[in-house]
């Protein structure tokens, strides 16, 4: 047998990448990553009179009597993780029975879907802003004028996003054998839903959601507009007096980010087989 044969009954394709390429693939993708974080690190320790580096403005941060100086970044802070709650919230309440719906009942109305949900992403967000700028006039007086009442404008600007997520893992399930069975043991359609869909989509869902929070926390255009404090908008205000402070925040949003992504990845990879009808209506069919 030739080298050509032998390699590729190992398993590799003859226009697979060796593992040489893919090693030297990933430490450049990790350099690139791993540069500016580096680098943060690096001015976030230097010293008040820039001789050394030392721990002055970490502790600085985190001392109490510095809490009037920090007081709209911590605003900040609060406003985009209530934020991100909520918008993941609405998106995936909002989105998800939807596409289940479409793609269960009425498949010829799929394409009408993903272009309703993909349209966001074409709009620059200036131009959003300005359509959305009438509408929140109107919300301020029905709702106020809370941070939290952006997660309507971020929930559209996520929404593309969020539907690719779910769609990957709805193509990749056969939902429809697992709703029938469901519906067939005598379960409702909401105890299906929140007993079988949910759990097979959780990779789907799971993937929305820290989009969702990764895109709520770096958001900075329609915050600054609509005159709300968030993360991105008291980092830009705070750098102009404390640069140490903003790039110390922001070293924090991204070990935050980079930890949720690795609890998710854990959570979605827990009983990965597809769920079982429940067995209440398992028990009442059997009776």
């Amino acid at each position: 047998m030739s080298a050509a044969g032998r390699g590729t009954s190992r398993g590799r394709g003859p226009g697979a990448a060796s593992p040489a390429a893919r090693r030297a693939a990933l430490v450049v993708i990790g350099l690139v990553f791993a540069v500016p974080i580096a680098a943060m690190v690096a001015f976030s320790l230097r010293s008040a009179d820039g001789t050394g580096h030392d721990l002055g403005h970490w502790l600085a941060l985190a001392d109490p009597e510095n809490g009037r100086a920090y007081r709209n970044l911590v605003e900040g802070v609060t406003n985009s993780l209530v934020l991100a709650v909520v918008t993941a919230v609405l998106v995936l309440v909002m989105l998800v029975p939807a596409m289940v719906l479409v793609h269960l009942r009425y498949p010829r109305l799929s394409r009408v879907l993903e272009f309703v949900c993909l349209v966001p992403i074409t709009v620059p967000a200036i131009v959003l802003v300005v359509g959305l700028a009438p509408v929140y006039s109107v919300v301020a007086r029905l709702l106020g004028s809370g941070a939290w009442t952006l997660a309507l404008a971020y929930g559209v600007t996520v929404l593309p996003y969020a539907y690719r997520a779910v769609q990957s893992d709805l193509a990749a399930t056969d939902l429809r054998t697992l709703t029938e069975a469901s519906r067939t043991l005598g379960s409702s359609w909401l105890s299906t839903l929140v007993l079988v869909v949910v759990p097979s989509l959780r990779r789907g869902l799971l993937a929305a959601a820290f989009i969702t929070v990764a895109v709520v926390l770096g958001e900075y255009t329609i915050s600054s507009l609509l005159n709300r404090v968030t993360l991105q908008t008291s980092l830009v205000q705070i750098s102009r007096s404390d640069p140490f402070a903003a790039v110390i925040v922001a070293l924090l949003a991204l070990a935050f980010a980079f930890v949720l992504l690795v609890v998710m990845g854990r959570v979605g990879s827990v009983g990965t087989a597809r769920p079982a009808v429940p067995s209440s209506t398992s028990r009442k069919a059997h009776s």
